[in-house]
């Protein structure tokens, strides 16, 4: 059950190819966001569309398969854990940010 505590899936498009990040460590990092979509029929029976996006990272081999095999447009299963995190802005803001530890992903479709 420990595994369940922290552990979300979503189904989405790909907004823009993935960045890929190579750090002095030698590690990889990938970030990408993904799209997914929410309807439902209003009280006067039209149907309304909420899109929410999803900010993706991935580290190590998850990260060179995305590299390789994952594009814009396309259709993916991410399955990950929620990762809070927070920086500092060129202005010194502070900001906070959640994102979805990716380990695992399924294209589902080549490009939308």
């Amino acid at each position: 059950m420990s595994t369940l505590k922290n552990s979300v899936q979503l189904m989405g498009h790909l907004g823009q190819d993935p960045e890929v990040v190579n750090l002095e460590s030698g590690k990889k990092l990938v970030k990408f966001s993904i799209a997914t979509n929410e309807f439902y029929f209003d009280n006067s029976g039209e149907k309304v569309t909420n899109t929410y996006w999803h900010n993706i990272i991935a580290w190590g081999k998850t990260a060179s398969f995305i590299e390789t095999y994952v594009k814009k447009g396309q259709e993916v299963l991410v399955k990950g854990k929620l990762a809070p995190r927070s920086y500092e802005t060129k202005d010194g803001e502070k900001r906070c940010i959640t994102e979805v530890n990716c380990s695992e992903i399924v294209p589902t479709s080549q490009k939308a």
